[in-house]
């Protein structure tokens, strides 16, 4: 077995916060040739008061965690790239001062600003009413709000390993309960893994029914990117097999035939959303881009589609001030109504004690030789097959 340094960083069992660190490749691994380092520190001030973030650079990247906030990623930023995005909401927000309920259930929104954002467990999608709890000798259902809970519940247990062999991966995991009396008891157990000098790195995630019944559970990643890769003319590649817009607001303003293109930020524009299916490897893995105009920057996203076998492009293409985003967001389903998911049987379960794994490799591209290879790569699992458009919204 590699030998390993572990560092505990925060733990409920044990009642540990450690506060303030920092600590260099220097100390833990004196023959690695890349300097690397990772931080922590508690935030003050305004609404991100009490906010625990992680700050971990390995020398070709520097990415920050915040582990109050469901182990989400705030960016990811590299000497000309960044997976991010400028959000209205310029803090980083503690749940304590989030009310889910606010303004007809989209309270969570007051927080949203990471470039990934997990949603779930038990839900996403719309606010809108649960009429249906199947689990015996548990307490009506309430109304869902936007997104479930898991981006605003702190993580109970974060751990730091890092190889001290080669290739010297760095790897932050984290432990995020959403559980109840009552009610469901899903735990989400994460690896965030970089290795030195890489541009890339892997987000490997558990949910487990830590119950005694059989639950529904549902995880989408939000993953939410802004400039430099947002701009006119910046364009979204992936090996589609079908295309459907969300609602009827999807389909005006060219709809379909331009929903894997992207403008500049115009005041006042309503977002869009188009639900896409999309072919996979041989080995069963598919791959998404986003590029700018030049392509000559680019984000790559590779996964099991069975794991995720849904995929949603949110475009937000608004102005500056009003948050200029896209999403895109592989998930269990797609964010449309509960009922509606449910009827179309896309909402899975887990028996009690079972687990679910995801994992997504990211990886950033920034010559047009490299963004040109990984389009490639992409064209090969499209290979002849056509994309189909369909011509009605799914609401």
């Amino acid at each position: 077995m590699t030998h390993a340094f572990q560092q505990t960083l925060i733990s409920a069992k044990l009642n540990v916060n450690v506060e303030t660190l920092h600590l260099t490749g220097e100390q833990v691994t004196p023959n690695c040739p890349i300097p690397w380092s990772v931080s922590k520190t508690r935030l003050h001030g305004g609404r991100s008061e009490g906010v625990d973030l992680i700050t971990i650079d390995n020398g070709k990247l520097v990415m920050r965690i915040v582990a109050t906030r469901g182990m989400n990623i705030v960016d990811v930023t590299t000497a000309d790239t960044r997976l991010g995005w400028d959000s209205p909401v310029d803090e980083i927000v503690h749940p304590m001062f989030i009310q889910p309920h606010n303004r007809g259930g989209i309270g969570w929104l007051e927080g949203f600003n990471e470039y990934l954002v997990r949603c779930g467990l038990e839900w996403f999608g719309p606010p809108g009413d649960e009429a249906r709890h199947h689990a015996k000798a548990e307490a009506p259902a309430g109304p869902l709000t936007l997104h479930g809970k898991v981006a605003n519940i702190p993580a109970s247990e974060v751990e730091l390993i890092v190889e001290q062999t080669a290739p010297y991966r760095i790897t932050l995991q984290g432990l995020v309960k959403e559980r109840q009396l009552f009610g469901p008891k899903l735990d989400l157990s994460t690896q965030i893994t970089l290795e030195p000098g890489k541009a890339s790195f892997t987000v490997t995630d558990s949910i487990h029914n830590a119950g005694a019944q059989t639950e529904e559970f549902a995880l989408l990643y939000h993953l939410n990117h802004g400039r430099p890769l947002l701009e006119k003319n910046a364009k979204f590649v992936g090996p589609v097999a079908n295309v459907v817009a969300a609602n009827d607001r999807a389909l005006e303003e060219d709809g379909l035939a331009s929903y894997d293109t992207f403008d500049a930020p115009r005041k006042g524009y309503a977002e869009q959303c188009y639900l896409l299916d999309l072919h996979a490897d041989r080995r069963g893995k598919t791959m998404v881009m986003l590029h700018n105009a030049a392509k000559n920057r680019a984000v790559t996203l590779s996964w099991q589609k069975s794991q995720l076998p849904c995929f949603t492009i949110w475009k937000n293409t608004a102005a500056e001030a009003d948050g200029y985003v896209t999403g895109l967001e592989p998930a269990t389903g797609y964010p449309l109504p509960r009922q509606m998911e449910r009827s179309a049987r896309r909402i899975p379960k887990l028996r009690a004690g079972q687990s679910y794994e995801t994992a997504i490799d990211f990886a950033i591209h920034d010559t047009p030789a490299a963004v040109k290879q990984a389009a490639d790569r992409i064209s090969k699992i499209q290979g002849n097959r056509k994309t189909h458009h369909e011509t009605e919204p799914a609401t």
